[in-house]
């Protein structure tokens, strides 16, 4: 599947990395330094020094400390995964009260709206014209996602900006072996160094978006996309630390399974194709198997162009979801809004019936 957490590969050995080596989303995304690098020791893997392409920067952290260490700090990407997944599972509860609330209200305002519309002069531009029916052509998925896709093309222009490859490193990739553990686990999500990568992924959410708003409405949806980018992205912090393979990670790919896999779940039956080969079908259930037997073998072989373990962990996480996530969390949300409503229309006033 085109669709991938890319990893930025570690050197290894006990020297510091020489002029070829670069950091990559894919096998040709980085520049080739061109500074030599000098030589010294950070324990079992090195860094690479700073490079002189225009859209690169040094790995400026060690990337394999002692294993134990690293044991002890997940459980703070742990409380931030349970915290920000509650989090964004309220604000999306809280978020659908008001709309509900907002559409109760709507029809005499869209009569009004009708009658003003008649007395305005009408707006010329066919420019505009032609974006608005673009616009009301859309499903509310796709709609949903648009804004999601618009943010992965900034932070994939902020790539291109030399004086922030630090910082795009240390809170745009996520890596167990960072000093920033918990704010990439979501970062990372929108982050996309190469063209294709980010192409690839948008491409594929933007196919299941329909489905999947369709089947969760787009609040519920938006709360399970972002909990899936850090779930996804803890999931791969166990498995690097416990396999001793550290590099940073990027990409939407792990939320973007957790997707794929709660809509191939609810609709095993409907049938899908590749994008280039629209003759060969198959149905959803079998695409979910054979991906997440290609990510299993990934990660038992130690494959590295790919971050396996996030794509694992995004695709369990959209089975249980699908399965018993919705039951679990989404329709037990009642006692949130009913506090929600309560605070929202303050005390009962002194009198009142």
């Amino acid at each position: 599947m085109n669709s991938a957490c890319w990893t930025v590969r570690a050197c290894s050995g006990r020297s510091w990395c020489q002029g070829r080596r670069h950091l990559i989303e894919q096998r040709n995304g980085f520049k080739k330094a061109s500074k030599k690098s000098e030589r010294g020791e950070t324990g079992d893997h090195g860094v690479s020094e700073a490079m002189k392409s225009s859209f690169t920067s040094p790995m400026a952290e060690a990337m394999s400390p002692a294993r134990s260490y690293l044991v002890r700090q997940l459980y703070k990407p742990f409380l931030f995964t349970l915290g920000f997944s509650g989090c964004s599972f309220g604000v999306a509860a809280i978020w659908q009260y008001e709309t509900l609330k907002s559409r109760m209200k709507s029809y005499l305002d869209d009569i009004q709206a009708d009658w003003l519309e008649k007395l305005r002069p009408p707006k010329h531009g066919a420019f505009r014209k032609q974006v608005n029916e673009w616009w009301n052509s859309l499903s509310e998925g796709q709609k949903t996602v648009s804004g999601i896709i618009v943010l992965n093309g900034l932070v994939f222009c902020l790539w291109r900006v030399p004086s922030l490859q630090r910082t795009m490193i240390r809170y745009f990739t996520s890596n167990p072996a960072s000093r920033s553990l918990c704010l990439p686990m979501i970062f990372s999500t929108f982050s996309h160094f190469s063209l294709f990568h980010m192409a690839a992924n948008m491409y594929v959410l933007w196919s299941f978006s329909t489905s999947i708003v369709s089947i969760l409405g787009k609040e519920q949806f938006l709360a399970v996309y972002l909990s899936a980018g850090t779930v996804s992205t803890f999931i791969s912090y166990v498995s690097k630390i416990a396999t001793g393979r550290f590099g940073p990670s990027l990409g939407a790919s792990g939320a973007i399974m957790t997707i794929l896999a709660a809509v191939c779940t609810k609709m095993p039956e409907a049938k899908l194709a590749i994008i280039f080969l629209p003759m060969f079908t198959f149905t959803a259930g079998n695409a979910l198997k054979a991906i997440m037997a290609i990510d299993a073998a990934g990660l038992i072989m130690g494959w590295r162009f790919f971050d396996h373990a996030a794509h694992l962990g995004g695709a369990l996480f959209g089975i249980w979801y699908a399965l018993y996530g919705n039951e679990l969390i989404w329709r037990k949300r009642e006692p949130l809004v009913k506090m929600w409503h309560e605070f929202r229309n303050g005390p009962p006033r002194s009198g009142a019936p």
